[in-house]
């Protein structure tokens, strides 16, 4: 229950950056014409330049808050705090250039379908998840080689 509930809040939280309601599909639409491409170009642009704002205010924080404290568990506490900053820039840095890659396919119009088997990812999957190539079966199918690799 609780990871259905954070997979919505997450999907809120994306369209929300973007400020755009959920798609409303009409009936006998084809799927991925221009309005919703349209509708998922604008989601991944605003994505992309809230993660790049993030990015620019992180440099700046760092610059402003940059000091050579005298005292060694004070400079140890401070390059803490910057190396997880730094980190969680680089993720952001990586889903930046993903979000790249998906504007280029809704560019394309080769945006929305399954990389591995060609279905249709659908509509609900990809507010939630914009970047997402794989279908829901794909990628459940990916997870499931990943944990027998690992294990």
């Amino acid at each position: 229950m609780q990871e259905g509930q954070n997979r919505k809040t997450s999907s809120l939280s994306i369209l929300a950056i973007a400020g755009v309601e959920p798609y409303q599909e009409k009936p006998g639409e084809e799927y991925m014409n221009e309005a919703q491409l349209a509708h998922f170009k604008r989601i991944l642009e605003a994505w992309r330049n809230q993660l790049r704002d993030e990015v620019d205010r992180t440099v700046t924080h760092m610059q402003d808050e940059a000091a050579n404290f005298p005292d060694p568990v004070d400079r140890a506490a401070q390059e803490e705090e910057f190396s997880l900053e730094l980190r969680n820039r680089d993720r952001e840095r990586k889903l930046i250039k993903k979000i790249e890659k998906t504007l280029k396919k809704v560019e394309d119009e080769d945006f929305g379908f399954c990389e591995s088997c060609g279905v249709e990812i659908g509509i609900r999957r990809l507010e939630a998840r914009p970047t997402a190539d794989l279908c829901i079966d794909c990628k459940t199918l990916a997870e499931i080689r990943e944990k027998q690799m690992a294990g």
